[in-house]
């Protein structure tokens, strides 16, 4: 072994144990690691810094800002709202639906974020169908990390191996070259779940609301007004619910300040109509955006002068919501009655009551102990608020503006930035690097949002660890792993080798992320393929797949620490579920890897 092997292991061996112990930061990690390689002379200056400008860390940057403009639209809402409306309320046809779909929405997308999204959804319909919400949960995030395997850029491990191939002089990977593989692992998963089912913890109460549920709100009251000149004046109640099923539900309909007697869905709207609904708090957050619609409160209140002559309230005004505290003063009080602009200098917009429904104009409600009220005001007026003794507490109102109408057009960015890449139009990173600026020029998603949207942690580790892959080429270390392999698995079958392959990212990636993983194993692959004279794609693949699609403990994946808690789940549930699955996944990457590749046979009966 020569001198410069052992210090990038000594280099190796230090940043593995950092990464596992996770004393500090995955993005320090790879910084440090960088410099270690650069100090010792193992990479120059250029080599050191060349994942910076690398072509995965511009497109996984580039699909957060993506995915972010199909969130802030509200896409990705609507398509998880479907996918729960189909799920029905069977436990088999909400699985058969949720994993293809979800799947389909992580392939071009970012899957932790998927799985963020569609959680409250499954929890929603386990409560109302009185389903298990464990049973559901785990098949929904195992989907969306099946998902990332249909398509080069849903994870940083492929950009990587694709990198890593051009690197050697192959012709690197398309963004639909993992595609076949990735179709047959989500419906291998999807068979998986449905007919192992019985492998899945079924644990009482989980489909019934949790303590934890009172600030997790996702509908309150509200009152919208019909402005003079909407183009909603004289279409009917029942074509504005159709407009906004996936949104809203009208709970009320009052004109002149009365309740309409006939409330039929045939009977139009007019100008000054007031819509009594219950809407999700983005919904209230964008409302303002919905030409000839305003919520009541502000468009009566809001725009009239102070009394005490300072500006009106609208300009640089927050949503807030407030909890009536018990003996407050306010309790059996209504908002007209307690006149909050005069009072408090803030306007009530909205109000959540755990128990019950509202009906009739909100300014006439009388507030009960624990009812939540969404307030509009300016950060002054709040500051005083919060020291008032009449309610329990102030937080921030969660509900982000969703440019709904620019929703057509961040499709359409989407769709244009996939088919530029797909037919090689322009570069991949060109591709996708054009799409999200165009998702910011177009307002789709405001740049601020998007430069939050960005993991800079995901970004930086990319960018740190290519160099390690490099080093390891550049020393010579994975020529001499592949040297030491082959010694005793020359005379392995190609298939069997393909299933290493997997097996040791499968369970490296437990402790290191995918990227890493991938990274590290890699050139090791790659040296074996040569070694046997044999093409280097198959065996990098089943890196990446290995590093990507194992679900062995509830770590290996960020999406699974997400549902760990709301479902209930414990260590042994992900490995009793887990390792058949894992296994199964392994011998179908394998089998269609030397398909694909190796001119293998694609069915058993065919030979070979």
């Amino acid at each position: 072994m020569e001198p410069q092997q052992i210090v990038f292991l000594a280099i190796l061996a230090t940043a593995l144990a950092l990464f596992v112990s996770g004393r500090m930061r995955v993005d320090v990690v790879a910084m440090l690691t960088l410099l270690a390689l650069t100090f010792t002379g193992i990479l120059d200056a250029r080599q050191a810094l060349a994942g910076f400008s690398s072509e995965p860390a511009i497109i996984v940057a580039a699909v957060f800002v993506l995915s972010a403009g199909l969130s802030a639209t509200g896409i990705t809402d609507r398509m998880g709202a479907a996918i729960g409306r189909a799920a029905g309320g069977s436990e088999w046809r909400t699985i058969a639906v949720v994993m293809p779909a979800t799947a389909a929405l992580a392939a071009f997308s970012h899957h932790v974020m998927v799985t963020a999204m569609m959680l409250p959804i499954l929890m929603r319909l386990a409560r109302e169908q009185k389903l298990a919400a464990s049973r559901l949960l785990m098949p929904m995030s195992l989907a969306a990390s099946l998902g990332t395997t249909l398509t080069l850029f849903s994870a940083p491990a492929f950009l990587l191996a694709g990198d890593l191939l051009k690197r050697a002089g192959g012709g690197g990977l398309d963004i639909f070259a993992i595609t076949p593989i990735g179709a047959v692992l989500v419906a291998l998963g999807t068979a998986y779940m449905l007919l192992g089912r019985w492998l899945l913890p079924k644990r009482e109460g989980d489909g019934e609301a949790q303590p934890g549920d009172y600030l997790r709100l996702e509908r309150y009251y509200t009152e919208l007004l019909v402005e003079r000149d909407s183009p909603w004046i004289g279409r009917t109640r029942g074509e504005f619910e159709q407009a906004f099923a996936e949104r809203l539900q009208v709970v009320d309909w009052l004109r002149h300040g009365m309740r309409r007697r006939r409330q039929a869905g045939d009977s139009p709207l007019a100008a000054g109509d007031v819509l009594l609904v219950r809407a999700s708090p983005d919904e209230i957050a964008s409302i303002k955006d919905e030409p000839g619609l305003a919520l009541h409160a502000v468009a009566k209140y809001g725009d009239k002068p102070r009394e005490d002559g300072q500006d009106e309230l609208l300009g640089e005004e927050q949503l807030v919501q407030a909890v009536v505290a018990p003996h407050s003063e306010f309790i059996g009080r209504s908002v007209s009655d307690i006149d909050f602009l005069r009072t408090l200098g803030v306007v009530a917009v909205g109000l959540w009551r755990r128990e019950g429904w509202l009906h009739g104009e909100l300014s006439e409600v009388r507030l009960e102990e624990g009812d939540l009220l969404v307030l509009w005001g300016r950060q002054p007026e709040f500051e005083t608020l919060a020291a008032h003794h009449g309610f329990l507490m102030l937080m921030p109102f969660q509900g982000q503006e969703k440019p709904r109408r620019r929703a057509p057009l961040a499709l359409a960015i989407m769709i244009a930035t996939v088919a530029a890449a797909a037919t090689e139009l322009l570069a991949p990173q060109i591709a996708f690097l054009a799409g999200a600026v165009a998702m910011v020029l177009c307002r789709c998603v405001p740049i601020e949002q998007a430069y939050q949207q960005i993991d800079v942690r995901i970004f930086v580790m990319i960018a740190g660890v290519i160099p390690l892959g490099i080093a390891m080429e550049q020393s010579g270390t994975a020529q001499l792993v592949a040297d030491l392999l082959m010694a005793h698995a020359a005379h392995w079958p190609v298939f069997v080798l393909l299933l290493v392959m997997f097996g040791v990212a499968a369970l490296l990636t437990q402790i290191l992320s995918d990227a890493a993983t991938t990274v590290l194993l890699a050139p090791i692959a790659l040296a074996v393929a040569q070694s046997l004279g044999l093409p280097a794609t198959p065996f990098v693949v089943c890196i990446a797949m290995g590093a990507v699609a194992s679900f062995l403990t509830p770590i290996g994946h960020h999406g699974n620490l997400l549902i760990l808690t709301p479902g209930k789940y414990t260590f042994g549930d992900f490995l009793r579920v887990g390792v058949p699955l894992t296994a199964a996944i392994a011998l179908a990457t394998a089998w269609m890897a030397r398909w694909l590749w190796l001119d293998g046979p694609l069915w058993p009966a065919l030979g070979g």
